[in-house]
Parts: C-alpha cells; structure tokens; sequence
C-alpha cells in the first residue's frame, strides 16, 4: 500500500467517524453536512421523483440486479474499518468491491477510485440497480469517502460507519458521483466493445489453442485474435507457465483474479481462456480502448485510472506494444 493510499484511509476514517452519532456536522467547502447525511431517515423518494431513479425491477439489466443481490447477501454483516470479507466484515468500499468481484468485475479498493470507474451518470432520475453512488464528505481528501450500490426505487445498500452493519436505505441526499460500470442491458457489450476489440478477426489454424479462443471470443464479444495475442505475450501459450508475481496458466490470471473471474483452475486451457474473455470484455467496456483494456489487464483497472491512460510503467508500455503488435500481425 502506497503512502497515498494509506492517507486516502485515514481521511476516509476521519470522514466516517464524523458520522458518528454524536457528531454535529462536515464542512466540505461552504456547503455543511449533518449528521450521517440523513441517509437513514425514513421514507424513500418515489420513483422518478428527483432521488428516485428506475424502479428495481427495470433498465438495470440482469448483471446489475445480480450485483444487487450479491450486496444483499452481505446484508446485517457487521461494518470492519479496511474490511473485504464477506463472511466477517466488510468497509463501504469493501462491499462494492466483493459484489462486483462476484460477476467477474475488479474495481479498486478504494472510495475514491471507484468513484472514478466506469462513466458518469448526469442524474439520479437516469440512475439504475448496479450503478455507484458516493459522497465527498470531508475536505479532508480528494474525492469520494463513503460509497454505495444504487438498488433501485430511490434505495441503496451500503456500509455505513463503524459500529453499523451493511443495509438498506434510502438516498435521500444527492451523491457527489453516480457512475456506472456495467454494460448496458445485462451482459450484452456496449457500442464501445463494439469498436474496440468486438469479434471480427479468425484465428490462424496452427495457433495452439485456436479452437478455445474463437468459442471464447464469439460467447463473451471479443476478439480472438486479441485473445490469441495476450496468451502469446502472457505465456508463450505454455498452459502450465508461473511468473515470479504468482499469475498462472495460460492467461496468465492472478489467483484472486481467477476466483472472481469462476476460473476455478487457472491451469486448465478452456477455463483460463473463457475467465479471460470474460474479463477483457470488461475491460473494454469499461475502457473503450484496446490499449486500455490492455494496460489494465497487466498493470490493473486502477493503475489506468490514476494517470488517465496507459500508466508510465515500462513492462506495461512494452506489454500493450507488443500486444498490439501482435494483433494487428493476425496472432
């Protein structure tokens, strides 16, 4: 953890302890918030309404309903300052974490830059089950302190504040960010999956692995081509490959990254293939671009939102190049 980091934790503790019962209010410019923001009041906003959004049951899509009750399976679990543990205690950007994890989507560990994943959603009233919703609570920090998943009907589940548990609440105070990182409509990839890494190019027949990359490719939306080109960079198509971080198999997947992406055997070819797809289809949804979606495959969806493009490693400048390279030569 970076020492960026670990101040971007201690002003989101001092904001969290702030809304402390107890507490009178935070000051964030000229604007005072009081209290918890009144985030527990009762009665929620009807839908449509300025805080209401889309009903529950309406655009959100299948994945974001199913982000949605990823999240309700954690509720009543106890708030754990830096916790992401969904059987004992999880923090608020803890809870958004594991949810997303569940449908294969890694999203930073912090507040702040999840706030800043995905694309901006102008409104609540635009807002849909799956979307992120967070506040900047103290001038403390730069950017989001306390995050939530939107659930629809003018509701959100969060994890409030030490002491409290992960539950469901109303909004009833505008968020700072309302972003969205799911495709539009389910699983379907969006226009820009679409113009950046969508199915079009066939895989060479004495390709190791061709087969495993066209069906991949053709069930998630992404190039096998592209496919066939990371596993030539990742491994040298050596499905038994380890590198000195730990990554595994052909993909190259990071254990953790394999458990959330259902790869339960990072070593197995058609699992490894199929968890990758999955995830570089993420990626260029979230991204738009192959050079990002690439960067965020080797260095991390947060590397690439930190500096606003390919981060200034060398290894991951060398890997996006040769990737690229590799897929424009017809891996």
């Amino acid at each position: 953890m970076t020492v960026t980091d670990v101040t971007a934790r201690i002003a989101q503790i001092q904001a969290q302890i702030a809304l402390l019962p107890g507490s009178s209010s935070t000051t964030v410019g000229t604007t005072s918030f009081s209290g918890v923001l009144s985030r527990t009041a009762v009665g929620a906003p009807a839908a449509g309404d300025a805080l209401g959004g889309l009903p529950a049951g309406g655009a959100g899509g299948e994945m974001g309903q199913q982000v949605v009750a990823n999240a309700k399976e954690m509720l009543g679990l106890p708030y754990v300052w830096g916790g992401n543990d969904p059987q004992r205690g999880v923090d608020c950007s803890g809870l958004v974490q594991q949810a997303f994890k569940a449908v294969g989507i890694e999203l930073p560990r912090l507040s702040a830059d999840q706030a800043r994943s995905g694309t901006a959603v102008p409104s609540m009233a635009q807002a849909q089950p799956g979307d992120l919703i967070a506040w900047d609570n103290s001038s403390r920090n730069v950017g989001a302190d306390h995050i939530a998943i939107y659930i629809g009907n003018g509701q959100m589940i969060e994890a409030p504040r030490p002491g409290g548990h992960v539950q469901v609440v109303p909004v009833t105070n505008p968020p700072d960010y309302i972003r969205r990182v799911l495709p539009e409509g389910a699983s379907a990839p969006t226009g820009a999956v679409a113009a950046a890494g969508a199915v079009s190019g066939r895989v060479s027949a004495d390709t190791p692995y061709a087969a495993l990359f066209e069906a991949a490719g053709a069930t998630h939306g992404v190039d096998p081509t592209l496919l066939a080109a990371v596993a030539r960079q990742e491994s040298a198509f050596d499905a038994d490959a380890v590198s000195p971080a730990g990554a595994q198999g052909l993909m190259q997947l990071m254990p953790g990254t394999a458990a959330g992406l259902g790869v339960a055997n990072p070593f197995d070819p058609p699992q490894a293939v199929d968890g990758a797809a999955r995830l570089l289809n993420d990626l260029l949804t979230r991204f738009g671009q192959v050079d990002l979606a690439l960067a965020a495959y080797n260095a991390g969806p947060g590397a690439v939102m930190r500096y606003d493009g390919v981060p200034p490693y060398p290894e991951t400048r060398n890997y996006v190049q040769s990737v690229m390279a590799s897929w424009g030569g017809a891996a």
